[in-house]
């Protein structure tokens, strides 16, 4: 490392201003600092001076991926071996997955940074660190058969509309990963309807989300099943048990809200408790629980509704940012058969109406404040 950082110092003043390369400034500081923890400091008050700074926070989102991303890669070999009966070692079942997975990952971290690069080069920024979070969750929450050309696209999609165009990383009013899966959702149906799953190879199976809607509760995995996450499903989203390691981190490490995801499966489970109660249809008779371990809610929650720039930021609106997510999946399930999976346009619609949530709470706050005041002198 101590070789790599002379060189790094031996050409940097080349990328610096009045260097003969200084145009890409921003590119060589991208690589620098993604190499080394910058020493910019802030010199004057007032600032909180912190050592979790954007690095460091991305770098531990991406670490509680990495379960949701190991599973996923062998769950990929395990439905594959399985569906055409064969029986393989838990090593070749992983590398069946990882060679299947891999392009995927490629290709979201090359169009998306390629892009940052570009955007960061042209404003003469500097390259900011998001998109090492986004760039793992995209393929992630990707069918393991859709072409790499359709992640181009959307991830593509989700960058520049999604993130640059209202200025960058901390900008952005929906969360871009879920901009992608909408993307393709909307534009190519047939590769991520909800309703159906791709294993690799094309062999396509109903999802329980779909036996649910149809009200083939009986066909449903067990639910022991469906928490370890040997089901098909989009890559990352099917362990729940992969799933809750990454929430563990997430708030040891104080990066996520927990009270959007506690709020978020209470607000699932109060739905469905009360959609129980009234019955109608064994899709709203099913244990409540299960809305947990179907599809990507849990995922979503963990790490995409609790996003820090999309998502609400009152403590009070967190709340009712999470549980609105939780019960308006379950509504949009029960009550929309022919879109099985609510939470992605669950999550963008809530991150829609996050600052409206804060406004609101920010108001109240005012308001009993100056009521209070008014008590006061009154006195």
């Amino acid at each position: 490392m101590k070789l790599l950082r002379k060189f790094l110092d031996k050409i940097k003043p080349s990328f610096e201003k009045g260097g003969r390369l200084s145009k890409f400034h921003s590119t060589f500081e991208g690589f620098e600092s993604f190499l080394f923890v910058p020493d910019t400091v802030t010199r004057q008050a007032c600032h909180i001076r912190d050592s979790m700074d954007m690095k460091r926070t991305m770098s531990v989102v991406v670490l509680a991926l990495v379960p949701c991303l190991l599973f996923g890669m062998w769950n990929v070999g395990f439905q594959h071996f399985r569906s055409t009966g064969e029986e393989q070692a838990l090593l070749a079942t992983f590398w069946f997955g990882f060679l299947k997975v891999l392009p995927i990952l490629l290709v979201s971290y090359i169009v998306g940074l390629g892009i940052e690069f570009a955007f960061a080069q042209v404003r003469g920024h500097e390259i900011n660190e998001g998109f090492l979070v986004t760039g793992m969750i995209i393929p992630l929450i990707m069918p393991v058969e859709v072409p790499l050309w359709m992640v181009a696209l959307a991830t593509a999609f989700a960058v520049i509309i999604g993130k640059e165009i209202f200025g960058g990383t901390g900008m952005n009013i929906w969360n871009p990963a879920l901009l992608a899966r909408a993307f393709v959702f909307f534009s190519y149906p047939t590769h991520i309807s909800g309703d159906k799953v791709w294993v690799a190879d094309g062999y396509s199976g109903a999802t329980p989300l779909s036996d649910a809607a149809a009200g083939l509760i009986q066909k449903l995995p067990s639910a022991c099943d469906m928490f370890f996450g040997f089901i098909p499903g989009s890559i990352g989203e099917t362990s729940k048990l992969a799933i809750l390691l990454g929430a563990a981190l997430l708030i040891f490490t104080g990066i996520a809200s927990w009270k959007i995801m506690f709020s978020g499966v209470a607000g699932t489970l109060g739905m469905a408790y009360l959609l129980n109660a009234v019955g109608g249809s064994p899709y709203m008779e099913m244990e409540p629980y299960y809305h947990l371990l179907m599809g990507g809610l849990a995922f979503g929650l963990v790490f995409m509704a609790t996003d820090p720039v999309s998502s609400a930021q009152t403590e009070t609106g967190k709340w009712i940012y999470g549980f609105m997510i939780g019960a308006l999946v379950v509504v949009i399930r029960v009550f929309n058969p022919a879109y099985p999976e609510g939470a992605m346009l669950v999550i963008l619609l809530m991150n829609t109406f996050a600052p409206l949530i804060d406004h609101y709470v920010v108001e109240a706050n005012i308001r009993r404040r100056t009521n209070r005041g008014r008590k006061l002198s009154k006195k």
